[in-house]
């Protein structure tokens, strides 16, 4: 597996990941709206599968994609899935933005997971991209001081569950290919949904199917893209990058529901840029030796 250090490849890497993130957020909160959430995520999982297997073929079928790791695969897909399942909801309760804005909670969760068990160094740039992000969030959501609705409640348990999926991920990259990651992730997901959804299944209008097809797409391969982001840099520089969707969630809500994008978004979106910008400086010490 191709290993190399580079915070310019993670960043590409990310690009894709922000873009299909984008897409999947507009396409749950459609298909949502009409399609048990159960059902969605069990329908996303099975066309995801079909969707990735090409590539498993590719890359020498099912026997390439045997692991050592089952039972981390599997716990970490169990929490992944319920985190899943809450954004989805959430996605019907509250807006998009505050939905989004939420989940950027999921840093703090990373990088604290990253750094007490896989080893990662938080260093002044990471730990200033972290609070830069964060405090452009909240500048962004300008958060109410009315009572806390339930859907932000369980976006916040979501984020709590992303966090923690996503340092699974970097602990699993150190071991097995990313297309293996992606193919027990839908494996595991199917069968933990297979039952649920077949309970509450109605065959969705032939509209809806356009929707379903997206959110499959960009749910598989936005975490291809995910994992392949952790290759080449540590999750504390990755997952800070990911701050940018709040002000491209931003930029899409004015463009397609013509939401207004005033002066503190945009000075939000400028300390968000700016986090990143810093946590993609060099580090000053020498570099750890490669482990074994």
């Amino acid at each position: 597996m191709d290993r190399t250090p580079s915070k310019t490849l993670a960043a590409l890497w990310m690009a894709g990941w922000l873009t299909l993130m984008l897409v999947i957020a507009i396409a749950g909160r459609e298909a949502a709206r009409e399609i048990n959430v159960f059902q969605l995520m069990e329908m996303r999982s099975i066309l995801g599968f079909l969707m990735l297997y090409p590539l498993i073929h590719a890359k020498g079928g099912l026997a390439a994609m045997r692991t050592t790791r089952l039972p981390q695969h599997v716990a970490r897909n169990l929490i992944h899935y319920g985190a899943q399942l809450g954004w989805f909801f959430a996605l019907t309760l509250i807006p998009i933005g505050q939905v989004v804005a939420i989940e950027f909670t999921m840093p703090i969760w990373t990088a604290i997971l990253a750094a007490m068990f896989l080893g990662e160094r938080m260093t002044i740039w990471k730990v200033t991209a972290i609070v830069l992000g964060l405090i452009g969030v909240v500048v962004i959501v300008r958060p109410a001081t009315s009572e806390i609705n339930p859907g932000q409640l369980i976006a916040l348990a979501a984020a709590v569950g992303f966090g923690i999926s996503v340092a699974m991920v970097k602990s699993l990259t150190r071991t097995d290919q990313t297309l293996a990651i992606m193919f027990w992730m839908l494996v595991v997901q199917s069968a933990a949904g297979l039952f649920p959804a077949l309970y509450v299944w109605q065959w969705p209008a032939v509209n809806l199917w356009f929707w379903v097809v997206v959110i499959a797409f960009c749910g598989t391969f936005s975490h291809y893209c995910m994992a392949r982001a952790m290759l080449h840099a540590d999750a504390t520089v990755v997952i800070p990058m990911d701050f940018l969707r709040v002000p491209l969630s931003a930029a899409a809500g004015w463009l397609i529901y013509s939401e207004r994008l005033d002066l503190l978004t945009v000075l939000g979106a400028v300390l968000i840029l700016t986090g990143n910008l810093l946590n993609l400086k060099p580090n000053s010490s020498p570099p750890e030796p490669a482990k074994k």
